[in-house]
């Protein structure tokens, strides 16, 4: 089970992730980034602290969303990634085009 909580929208949209998110659950993610950026156009940061698993869907939607950020002129930020859940950015080399913070 996946949870996408807006913590925050001063200076940046902050969410908070945790759980799992998969191929079942990825369009869901999406569609609630969406929907919170969509009202309010900003800096986006994804705090993963409690994420504990993602899949190759999960990376392309990370992928999306960073496109749909950087095309109105904004970021993503990661931060607090697990180790297990970082690697698969790694490996991928999404690690080059996207923001990591410890």
């Amino acid at each position: 089970m996946q949870q996408v909580k807006l913590l925050s929208s001063d200076g940046a949209l902050k969410f908070s992730l945790s759980g799992e998110i998969d191929s079942a659950t990825s369009e869901d993610f999406y569609a609630q980034v969406c929907a919170a950026y969509g009202h309010d156009k900003k800096d986006v940061v994804f705090d993963c602290a409690a994420l504990t698993f993602i899949d190759s869907t999960t990376l392309g939607t990370f992928v999306k969303i960073l496109k749909k950020l950087k095309t109105d002129g904004f970021n993503m930020v990661l931060e607090h990634v697990r180790p297990n859940v970082k690697k698969l950015f790694d490996i991928c080399a999404l690690n080059t085009i996207m923001e990591f913070r410890a």
